[in-house]
């Protein structure tokens, strides 16, 4: 396996596809890392020489792209200083309820979690 970035990519994959496990590389940005390497995008991690491994961490760093732990703390970092401003997208962050406008009567079980029945419950036994 090839080390990117602190990740290892799978070797078994072509590496337009390897490159997408970096968390902040995209299937487009994968690409054009691989035109400015000179390395074609269909061809298998595995067979890459350290050489071509090599220019293509050279190219992420030249290219000055937020990856992995970087990204993270940034998106961290935008969200916390919406709901430290006390802003609309910021108080639905804080209530892990949707930020982007969509309706929650019947949807959004993801964020809200496990339905929870509200109701009498269990009848008393008499």
């Amino acid at each position: 396996m090839a080390r990117i970035a602190g990740v290892d990519i799978p070797k078994e994959k072509k590496i337009a596809y390897s490159l997408r496990y970096v968390h902040g590389i995209g299937l487009t940005t994968a690409l054009k890392i691989c035109e400015i390497a000179k390395i074609d995008p269909n061809a298998r991690v595995g067979d890459l020489s350290t050489k071509e491994e090599d220019a293509i961490r050279k190219v992420i760093v030249d290219l000055q792209l937020l990856i992995e732990g970087e990204l993270r703390t940034e998106n961290i970092k935008n969200v916390k200083r919406l709901q430290d401003i006390g802003s609309y997208r910021g108080l639905r962050h804080r209530k892990s309820l949707p930020v982007r406008g969509q309706r929650t009567k019947t949807n959004s079980r993801t964020k809200r979690g496990k339905k929870q029945t509200v109701g009498l419950g269990k009848k008393a036994a008499v």
